[in-house]
């Protein structure tokens, strides 16, 4: 199928490319990747020359890693760019940009206060790009071959979650030192005993995450289906296995593989008049990693969707999924990312990062974005995750964790997309 032609970009645009602040400098630099371990490392002990060093890196960090999403962006033809949704997150990435390249450097603290406002404005503003960048990408299908769009999207998907995640991880070392409990005339502010530095959850164990989760999948169907019979979701394994990990991070995409076998068992034992087989969770510590194999008997993944599994841009509901985003309310509502509601694990101060901030959609809401974007989330840090689907029968999904934490994040998308 031919392309349309790509109009001539107007003058603005031009201007845009040709700024000398953003095409010489700030795209020509290179991202500088942590590791959760570094994360923690530099958290663990906070003074105030640590605290304002850590300002001081995400006050270059975050135009650095917008100028290259905004050069990947100008690169599409601009007949996809001039789509209204994706126009929208250009012009809030391009804004961004324009506001932190001209921040001077942090100081003091108070300087680092002024700056912690501005960064919980853009991350507020920024909720809204996954369900524009989805319906955007969607309704270009047509326009840039699939596997090109599949591509952009993996990598501006991890452009977001390497932003937040140091924005949010500097907010919630901010506000550790501005508590009460935090000693600031201390000079050994180390505290060996912490379950969390900023956000990283040192403790973090498989069990309870699973638990948790499969209780919030329970109760979001038993609102749909009142009278449904829901499986017991069982856990069995290396029931002690723990490590240092994001927390919103591992309970989005444990919360996404439960949500769906919890629904496909339901959707095909509900005539039944007795309960369900169960879903089944094993969990396996290795020296390196942690694996966790969730497995259901809810029929299997249809033959038609099966090949498009990974794609956020292909298979054949392409029409429901968009009918289905226009009906999200407030589009800051992005609504494939699971809020868990439940009670946190102690802390003494806790940070709500973007994902505890969103609701929670209906089962019935399909958006067909759930399983690519948990891969994005496993994929992050290292890690993995593959499903296995037998027709007629259920499915068996792996989530391969880097138990460590000693691996940098993947800011940049895979060599290869999964795509047909």
């Amino acid at each position: 199928m031919s392309h349309p032609p790509c109009p001539r970009r107007p003058r603005t645009w031009t201007l845009q490319l040709t700024h000398t602040s953003f095409g010489g400098r700030w795209a020509e630099r290179q991202a500088r990747p942590i590791s959760l371990r570094q994360l923690t490392f530099f958290g663990r002990t906070l003074t105030e020359p640590r605290l304002i060093s850590s300002a001081n890196y995400v006050r270059t960090e975050l135009p650095t890693r917008l100028a290259h999403r905004l050069r990947d962006i100008q690169q599409l033809p601009y007949v996809v760019v001039a789509n209204p949704h994706l126009s929208l997150v250009y012009e809030l990435y391009y804004k961004a940009f324009e506001r932190f390249r001209v921040i001077p450097e942090i100081q003091s603290l108070d300087d680092n206060d002024r700056f912690c406002d501005i960064l919980r404005d853009m991350l507020r503003e920024h909720l809204v790009v996954i369900p524009n960048l989805a319906m955007g990408v969607l309704e270009c299908r047509n326009l840039v071959p699939p596997n090109e769009m599949d591509k952009f999207m993996n990598t501006l998907l991890r452009a977001r979650i390497s932003r937040r995640v140091i924005a949010e991880q500097h907010l919630a070392l901010t506000e550790t030192f501005n508590s009460p409990w935090h000693f600031q005339d201390s000079h050994d502010r180390t505290d060996l005993n912490a379950d969390f530095v900023g956000e990283v959850f040192l403790k973090c164990r498989a069990k309870e995450v699973v638990e948790r989760c499969g209780r919030v999948a329970q109760d979001l169907m038993r609102q749909t289906s009142s009278t449904a019979q829901l499986p017991e979701i069982k856990v069995q394994g290396h029931l002690d296995a723990t490590f240092p990990y994001i927390l919103s991070h591992l309970e989005y995409i444990v919360g996404e593989l439960l949500r769906n076998s919890v629904q496909a068992v339901v959707e095909r034992y509900h005539d039944l008049g007795h309960p369900p087989p169960p879903i089944e969770v094993l969990i396996c510590e290795t020296p390196q990693h942690v694996i966790m194999r969730i497995s259901d008997q809810g029929g299997g993944i249809p033959r038609e969707i099966l090949p498009y599994l990974w794609s956020f841009s292909k298979g054949p509901r392409t029409q429901t999924r968009l009918e289905n985003l226009g009906r999200v309310p407030a589009m800051a509502a992005t609504m494939q990312e699971l809020k868990v509601t439940e009670r946190k694990p102690e802390r003494e101060s806790w940070h709500e990062g973007s994902l505890d901030s969103l609701t929670s959609r209906p089962p019935n809401l399909r958006l067909g974005m759930g399983l690519p974007m948990s891969r994005v989330y496993a994929e992050y840090w290292a890690g993995s995750l593959e499903l296995h689907s037998l027709e007629g029968y259920g499915v068996d999904a792996f989530l391969q964790i880097c138990k460590l934490g000693n691996k940098n994040e993947q800011v940049t998308t895979r060599a290869a997309i999964d795509a047909v």
